[in-house]
């Protein structure tokens, strides 16, 4: 889950940069999209068994903000693999997993 957390900071931060011209700070857009993603994660209910959140059986994002981040993967997924192809490694490493089952109560 760390390991995800950092793969999204890593993508909104290079995406701010890129489109909006941040610096080491996030606009208000990518911090407000930043934090909601980390709250996302944090709440994901297959924790450390799921797969991408592409992949996974549960939107758990709100429309607007599963666009937002849609877009950002879009534009900077692509060129993770020059940027930081260890994260990008591991991010596909996670993609390979099968869709989890939601835990029975």
């Amino acid at each position: 889950m760390r390991r995800e957390a950092a793969t999204v900071e890593v993508m909104i931060r290079r995406y701010c940069h890129d489109h909006h011209g941040g610096t080491t700070e996030l606009c208000d857009e990518c911090g407000k999209l930043l934090d909601y993603a980390l709250l996302r994660l944090s709440k994901c209910p297959f924790q450390e068994g799921k797969t991408t959140c592409g992949k996974c059986p549960v939107h758990c994002y709100k429309p607007g903000m599963r666009e937002k981040i849609q877009e950002v993967m879009r534009s900077v997924g692509p060129r993770m693999i020059l940027t930081n192809p260890i994260l990008s490694l591991w991010h596909l490493l996670d993609g390979l997993r099968k869709k989890p089952r939601r835990r029975s109560r």
